[in-house]
């Protein structure tokens, strides 16, 4: 008896001691109505779908719609610190469509995508930068300074980067919208198909990470 009642004080003791289990990763998907799912049923937008190919293929996420149809880089850096209250840990940052429909100065998008990705990285969270391209109507100067924005962002900066985030729709029918601007159903599954495997090989890697903390833990 006295064996029994050492052992169920001992319980509580154990139990904070322990590290807490694993929680689901937190994905927010930042950006324009590309990633948005404009015009789209909810189950057909961009998170929705990335969602359901990283838990099908093994992956425990949650992922967050945080994009705004219309947004340019500087309406994304005004409501980062909104979107952060998800406590992301990884950001997909997609902006740049707008400010180049717009006509907007790359060295400004650049300025603004930037902040973008350092406030996140301040917050703790990992980033991917999903890139975009300028059409050739801007003319040949517009379109090298603002192509050159996201490779040279995410060598500075240090983040995972997917070049073109049309990848593969753009330009395509039986894949865009009748606007010819945005991807349909069936787009938004061929862009998840495209960028899946750099956010899953990204996940591994924050996953690592947190293994190897984990296995370091030492209870007091």
């Amino acid at each position: 008896m006295i064996f029994r009642a050492i052992l169920w004080m001992a319980l509580p003791m154990v139990t904070f001691a322990c590290p807490a289990a694993a929680q689901p990763l937190q994905i927010l998907v930042f950006g324009d109505s590309l990633s948005s799912g404009f015009d789209l049923e909810e189950s057909q937008g961009f998170p929705a779908v990335l969602k359901r190919k990283l838990l099908a293929d093994g992956y425990d996420v949650m992922v967050w719609n945080g994009s705004n149809a219309g947004d340019t880089s500087a309406d994304g850096l005004a409501r980062i610190d909104l979107a952060l209250e998800h406590h992301p840990d990884l950001v997909i940052v997609e902006f740049g469509a707008n400010d180049m429909l717009d006509g907007v100065h790359p060295k400004a998008t650049s300025q603004n995508l930037d902040a973008i990705i350092s406030i996140i990285q301040a917050h703790g969270a990992r980033v991917i930068l999903a890139g975009m391209l300028s059409l050739p109507k801007n003319g040949p100067h517009y379109v090298v300074g603002f192509n050159n924005i996201y490779p040279t962002l995410a060598r500075a900066r240090h983040v995972p980067f997917y070049p073109f985030f049309l990848e593969g729709v753009y330009g395509h029918s039986s894949l865009m919208m009748d606007d010819k601007e945005h991807p349909n159903a069936a787009g938004v599954v061929r862009i998840v198909a495209g960028i899946a495997s750099l956010v899953e090989r990204t996940l591994k890697s924050m996953a690592s990470h947190r293994t190897a903390r984990v296995s370091h833990y030492r209870p007091q």
